[in-house]
């Protein structure tokens, strides 16, 4: 399908450079050259000025990468140093092989603390996919200096120091202006902490074919823009209202007004032929004055609440609900009421208080929330989000929208997704409501939960990404709205 790009697990990445090394007879030299000289011709690309070059490398093969990259900026006249700790002689064959010619072409290595070069482009190889520890004190000196440093970094298959597998940072990791991967797409690259590290994310499958890496299993898969076209198709000419479906929006407890008049919005911009929202009496008028399209009703009571739960077509509850009685008794008949459900905010901390399943619902935590869903802490949600969404969608029998760097979606018996948009200028409240009201929309026109959750999510970064040209602090969710009608009705592929 377009926009689906597979992101594998270092178990994976590790079993695809063997099937690769085979195919060019057994020769792994063969392959790092080809890692090297990849990394090279970027290099040049990005930065092509550049005659003073600083190669860190590590003791493994991601190490001989550089030493690879080392050899031909030299012999291209530029003034290459390879800089490396003094513990870290090359220490696979590969390795040694790629140092030694380095040598023979005339290389010279330099020890780390006792200099540091100067370089106009830094290029990090020194830990792999392989490193999922805290780096040791001496390491940690040397990425402390490649961060401190102000030329770009160039980071070969994954910033050091990063796990590549959860994104997780166990200690201090390089931040790089630009990261090559190898072969394979890391699934820890795209979501968390990593992000912060990564800087431009490229891929260059070093000539292995891509039959060979579709058969390898992925841990998950990066959701592009390119997707959208095959999921939000053009209506009808004959269509009508009804078609679109009817939606519900519930909350906006006193005092949380805006939260429910945002997802109303949402929902309206993202596609929904009729909306109904639920919400305290008080909040009635300013809803009609922004937004005379929804049927906004006054309910304080469940029983004001069955006659809409009824007719609806899916549900949206959490935005403003609070956590009290108010809010508790419309959530209890909302989850009895068997329609599809959107849950966020406080409707996501009322099911964390029972525990309760809540099958087929589309749940949307941000990292705080989904601590309370697992019973654990924020920390430990963030150390390996895709495992976490994954352990959410299976304890409650839910789709989960981890929100958050690189929003991550999962469902029983479904491959995670990763959105490959959002920006941090998405970083503010009333976002997750926006959020909220493009996935009841698209609920209610029958897309099925775990697509939904994908298209919506991604449908809701981009436009976030799109409203934040004009700057990410400032931003506000409803800048865009505007933008929801636009991506909701892509023009094609590409």
């Amino acid at each position: 399908m377009y926009g689906l790009l597979p992101l594998f697990d270092s178990r994976a990445a590790r079993a695809l450079d063997t099937q690769a090394t085979a195919m060019l007879g057994g020769d792994g030299y063969v392959l790092m050259q080809r890692a090297g000289q990849a990394a090279w011709q970027l290099l040049l690309q990005q930065w092509p000025t550049a005659q003073s070059i600083t190669v860190v490398c590590g003791p493994g093969n991601n190490g001989g990468d550089g030493y690879v990259l080392a050899r031909l900026a030299h012999r291209s006249g530029r003034k290459v140093c390879v800089l490396h700790l003094a513990e870290h002689v090359p220490a696979t064959g590969l390795a040694q092989q790629a140092c030694t010619d380095y040598l023979a072409a005339g290389g010279s290595i330099a020890i780390f603390p006792e200099v540091l070069p100067r370089g106009e482009v830094v290029v990090d190889a020194l830990f792999g996919i392989g490193l999922s520890r805290e780096p040791d004190a001496f390491a940690t000196a040397l990425i402390d200096a490649i961060n401190a440093q102000v030329a770009p970094v160039l980071s070969l298959d994954v910033p050091s120091g990063v796990d590549a597998d959860t994104g997780a940072l166990p200690g201090k990791a390089v931040i790089a202006t630009h990261t090559l991967q190898f072969i394979a797409r890391h699934a820890g690259l795209h979501t968390g902490a990593a992000l912060e590290h990564t800087g431009v994310l490229t891929l260059d499958a070093l000539g292995v074919d891509d039959e060979v890496v579709s058969e390898a299993a992925p841990r998950a898969c990066l959701l592009t823009a390119e997707f959208l076209p095959s999921c939000l198709l053009p209506r009808r000419r004959n269509t009508h209202k009804g078609e679109s479906g009817r939606a519900l929006c519930i909350g906006g407890d006193h005092g949380h007004g805006g939260a429910i008049v945002l997802c109303a919005e949402a929902a309206l911009r993202a596609g929904a032929g009729l909306l109904d929202v639920a919400t305290r009496d008080a909040h009635v008028p300013v809803l009609l004055g922004r937004r005379p399209e929804a049927m906004a009703h006054g309910v304080e009571s469940g029983e004001q609440l069955l006659p809409l739960l009824l007719q609806a077509d899916a549900v949206a509850i959490g935005p403003g609900l609070g956590q009290e009685e108010w809010g508790a008794a419309l959530l209890k008949l909302v989850l009895a009421s068997g329609k599809p459900l959107v849950l966020d905010a406080d409707a996501l901390n009322l099911v964390a208080l029972t525990g309760q399943r809540v099958t087929g619902a589309i749940l949307t935590p941000h990292p705080g929330e989904a601590a309370r869903l697992l019973g654990t802490d924020t920390a430990s949600v963030q150390r390996d989000r895709l495992a976490a969404a994954t352990e959410i969608a299976t304890r409650y029998q839910a789709v989960v929208v981890l929100k958050g760097a690189g929003t991550v979606i999962a469902a029983p018996g479904e491959l995670p997704r990763v959105i490959d948009a959002g920006n941090p200028g998405m970083a503010v409240g009333g976002m997750g409501d926006v959020l909220t009201g493009i996935l009841v929309a698209l609920r209610a026109g029958g897309m099925p939960a775990f697509e939904a959750a994908s298209t919506g999510a991604l449908l809701h970064s981009l436009a976030g990404d799109a409203a934040a040209e004009a700057g990410e602090r400032g931003l506000l969710p409803s800048d865009l709205f505007p933008h929801i009608r636009r991506l909701a009705n892509p023009r094609g592929i590409g």
